[in-house]
């Protein structure tokens, strides 16, 4: 089951986020077979999507999920949806979902 975390992304800006995820026990959960892909959408059904770039670290359990300054400034304003999926040869899973509220920037280059 997913964990639930909402995120407020200010647009125009860099984004960075880490996760931590963990077994049952609480032990780190090793990403060292998995892949991690992450998107946000404006509705569960919107056909495009913002891709986060992310990465892992693999023993430890950590991801962290990125956008730029400029993929930040693309994305109007508004509330969207995402999730975090980590997927192996064997199996794939929904690890973090939730909210994006995307605030608008005043200052422009």
């Amino acid at each position: 089951m997913a964990v639930m975390t909402n995120i407020v992304l200010d647009q125009g800006t860099t984004f960075n986020m880490t996760v931590n995820l963990t077994n049952d026990d609480l032990s780190a959960k090793d990403l060292t077979y998995y892949t991690v892909t992450s998107q946000m959408r404006k509705s569960y059904d919107a056909t495009t999507a913002t891709s986060f770039t992310t990465a892992k670290v693999d023993a430890t359990g950590v991801v962290t999920l990125s956008l730029t300054a400029t993929e930040t400034a693309a994305v109007k304003a508004g509330r969207y949806v995402y999730d975090v999926e980590i997927a192996s040869s064997t199996e794939t899973l929904r690890v973090l979902e939730g909210l994006v509220t995307v605030t608008p920037n005043v200052t422009r280059a």
